[in-house]
């Protein structure tokens, strides 16, 4: 009798053995979960993270009406702290749709997928600290080096998963050629990423006028793989 694939712990395809059973890829993980549960837990922690971004701006309300202030100090008299608000969920929202299209064919989340999603998520979670510090400081650097010290931990992190992946194509639900060859361009698309946060770090901190806007560098590898698909069409 011939054996059957399985999947073991490290997310690699292997022949199962005699009288060895079979069960799902999921289950045979030791220590891992389903991709599927991994990608809820994630979302859930992401939508925490992104909801609490407004709570400084909501505090602001009472002690604008106890102060007997206009309404319209709550917006005009803190730009700051809406700027960063602002940044911060555009910069989650961009993550978390990066961290979907890697995770959305994956079915089997191995012990080191799911510690670098962990790593992932603890700069999703640590992002409103620095989001706040924005708002009350301005433009310091060392809020600046913060800000972008944790989206380069998370960027390397969804860089890790993906090397994870490329190398163990036995994890993704369809693992021929076109996943395989989908892997790879996220892997690269996340390459770049890391590449263009590191750039746009440097320049946060040699040109303090750039600081945050130096994060439209992440455009550009996006910008890039769409022009290169429009060629090939």
């Amino acid at each position: 009798m011939g054996g059957k694939d399985v999947i073991d712990e490290t997310g690699t395809r292997r022949t199962a053995g005699p009288g060895e059973p079979l069960g799902s890829a999921p289950d045979r993980v030791e220590g891992g979960v389903s991709g599927e549960r991994l990608v809820l837990f994630t979302d859930a922690v992401t939508a925490i993270s992104i909801t609490l971004l407004i709570l400084p701006l909501a505090d602001l309300v009472p002690e604008i009406a106890s102060a007997h202030e206009n309404a319209s100090e709550v917006i005009t008299g803190h730009l700051d702290q809406v700027w960063s608000f602002l940044l911060s969920f555009a910069v989650i929202a961009n993550i978390w749709q990066e961290h979907h299209r890697t995770f959305s064919t994956v079915k089997t989340a191995t012990r080191s997928l799911t510690a670098w999603n962990m790593g992932w998520l603890l700069s999703v979670v640590v992002l409103p600290l620095p989001t706040e510090m924005i708002g009350a400081f301005g433009r310091d650097r060392f809020v600046a080096a913060f800000y972008y010290a944790v989206l380069l931990v998370g960027m390397v992190c969804r860089l890790a998963m993906l090397k994870i992946l490329k190398s163990n194509p036995g994890m993704v639900e369809d693992d021929g050629d076109e996943a395989r060859r989908r892997t790879a361009l996220l892997y690269t698309d996340s390459y770049s990423n890391v590449v263009a946060v590191v750039v746009a770090f440097a320049l946060a901190l040699a040109v303090p006028v750039l600081q945050y806007y130096s994060l439209l560098l992440l455009i550009l590898p996006r910008r890039a793989r769409f022009i290169g698909r429009r060629r090939a069409s």
